[in-house]
């Protein structure tokens, strides 16, 4: 199975104390250690690194997710994207710019979406996109 992991769950894996558990979690430590492909996409690195304290902590993230394949939306991925959030947004669903290129991506690589964002649950509802059950 591919998954795209959403920014939401690579937070509660990367921080410093230990998490409360978490069905996402643990079921991104199942994906990371299965036959399981587990993508990203630079959005998402570059959100988790907007968070990150101090030099040390950025070169760990960015050694730990330049191991994953990166998924780099074209001009046509862009398109789509803002035809999804327009079709979203006539069913009264408020898809941010950022998620509704997330929902595109794994929409065109027909990847399951790993998240705890509740907003993709209502993007799914009116699109195509598939949320892998945690």
């Amino acid at each position: 199975m591919n998954v795209f992991v959403d920014t939401s769950v690579w937070s509660l894996a990367f921080r410093r104390s230990p998490p409360e558990p978490s069905p996402a979690v643990d079921a991104l430590r199942t994906c990371l250690t299965s036959s399981d492909t587990v993508l990203v996409t630079g959005l998402v690195v570059q959100e988790l690194l907007q968070g990150v304290q101090g030099p040390r902590a950025r070169e760990e993230l960015v050694a730990r997710m330049s191991r994953l394949p990166l998924l780099v939306p074209d001009l046509q991925d862009h398109i789509e994207a803002a035809a999804l959030r327009n079709q979203c947004r006539k069913k009264g669903v408020q898809a941010g710019t950022i998620d509704a290129l997330i929902a595109r991506l794994c929409i065109r690589h027909r990847l399951r979406l790993l998240t705890t964002d509740q907003d993709f649950v209502h993007i799914a509802k009116h699109t195509a996109l598939t949320l892998l059950a945690v």
